[in-house]
């Protein structure tokens, strides 16, 4: 639904040139939430700003729903025309919500019908229609000021489906919001996603939103995507940052001759008494350094960190039992093993 090639955003002020965007390869599938996370500066709000052209990429294509937008910008009246159609497709959720403090909830909300020519009758019903379906349907003559935060977000995206788009773009939509308000706002994002079928990119600084609705995620760091793929890839993932970021576990070693290793679960084996089974099997103390079970992506998840005696040596065999059973095992001291792991 939404793919981005070879995207490069470079900003120029006073002489110097900061590069926002180098060479974004993205690509998110039909029907799935996709959330970009990364610290600040990383880039993410320029590029989802460049998936709906608010910001002019300075090199690489945008495609969504099978349409190259870059070509269709700065290529005269047509094309603009054109731009603007596809635009209207593509919805887009503010941080800091960006409604007119002088017109109702409902106004609002018919704005981008305005725009598009609807008449008043029809921009009418469908404000209503959306209201109702973000819980809000008896605030339709309030005003923003007399709004809570939440409550201002879900009129935020109630406007932003006004055109019943099939892309639903949302930068930083619940980091302005208290955690329950938070919990709420991102449940009535998957709820939609599975409702109306929208494809959602997201942009997030925050793992538990991740963690919370997302099917795919992607990292960014200084303009660049160093890891993406679906939730249950990157967990299923040797040594990767999100996989660890999103669920991670702590514990460290406490004797020199020890093996930790980090175990995840997912599926069925997340159930499974898998380490009791291997201390049976091969007549081992294990000690549990630390552990936790959760949901992510809709995935039943657990993560545990596990020393096991002696050296990396002594424990080949206790953990490719472990690979057998369908875990994910990250060998995370002695750093000889890492080095070892890394050459499998």
């Amino acid at each position: 639904m939404i793919t981005t090639s070879g995207l490069t955003k470079v900003y120029r002020s006073r002489g110097r040139e900061v590069t926002a965007l180098d060479g974004v390869d993205l690509h998110v599938r039909e029907g799935e939430v996709y959330g970009v996370i990364g610290q600040s500066g990383a880039g993410k709000s320029s590029l989802i700003r460049c998936v709906n052209l608010l910001e002019r990429p300075t090199s690489g294509t945008v495609t969504v729903a099978g349409q190259d937008l870059t070509a269709l910008a700065g290529r005269g009246p047509r094309a603009g025309k054109e731009l603007r159609r596809a635009r209207s497709r593509i919805g887009m959720v503010f941080q800091h919500f960006n409604l007119l403090s002088s017109r109702t909830v409902q106004d609002n909300i018919e704005l981008p019908l305005e725009i598009l020519g609807k008449s008043g009758k029809e921009r009418s019903r469908r404000a209503l229609e959306l209201l109702d379906l973000v819980g809000l349907a008896d605030k339709a003559g309030a005003y923003p000021a007399q709004l809570s935060g939440g409550q201002k977000q879900r009129v935020g995206i109630a406007r932003a489906l006004a055109g019943d788009p099939k892309v639903l773009l949302s930068d930083e939509a619940t980091s302005a919001l208290d955690p329950e308000t938070t919990r709420s706002i991102l449940q009535l994002l998957r709820d939609l996603n599975r409702e109306l079928g929208l494809t959602v990119l997201l942009i997030t600084h925050e793992m538990d939103v991740v963690k919370s609705i997302c099917d795919s995620a992607a990292l960014m760091e200084m303009g660049r995507i160093v890891e993406s793929g679906t939730v249950g890839e990157l967990l299923a993932t040797p040594g990767s940052e999100l996989a660890a970021a999103l669920f991670p576990v702590d514990g460290d070693a406490s004797g020199p001759d020890r093996t930790v290793v980090d175990v995840t679960f997912h599926g069925e084996a997340a159930t499974q008494p898998v380490i009791s089974q291997l201390a049976r099997t091969y007549n081992i103390d294990i000690s549990i350094l630390g552990a936790a079970l959760d949901t992510v992506g809709g995935l039943q998840v657990g993560r545990m960190r596990i020393e096991l005696p002696g050296h990396y040596e002594d424990n080949v065999v206790p953990i490719g039992f472990l690979r057998e059973q369908g875990l994910q095992v990250d060998v995370v001291s002695p750093e000889t093993a890492l080095v070892k792991e890394g050459a499998k």
